[in-house]
């Protein structure tokens, strides 16, 4: 079980991303625009670097939907590889079948 403080990080970066993505999408517009000029780059460059360092995509960490573990996350399932093979054994995870040949 992974700390309480590291979940909670994590779901506020998850809150700040959704709140600057649309901010951060149209100064990323601007940036990639080859049209746009030297100083509107410029001013996008500078107000993109003053937007929360938490806010970009990047930095957030997928973790276990019940544990909060951060390695051996499987994305289709949302969940940590221990949890995963926990339920799938006990037939809590639809499709999921143990492999036998």
């Amino acid at each position: 079980m992974a700390k309480k403080s590291m979940i909670a990080r994590e779901r506020r970066r998850q809150k700040l991303v959704a709140k600057y993505a649309a901010k951060r999408a149209a100064l990323r517009t601007i940036l990639k625009d080859p049209e746009a000029d030297f100083d509107a780059k410029m001013d996008a460059q500078a107000k993109l670097q003053q937007l929360p360092r938490d806010s970009c995509p990047i930095r957030v960490q997928n973790r276990c939907g019940l544990t909060g573990r951060p390695h051996g996350y499987y994305r289709k399932f949302g969940l940590g590889r221990n949890k995963l093979r926990e339920l799938s054994m006990r037939g809590d995870v639809p499709g999921v079948t143990k492999a036998s040949w």
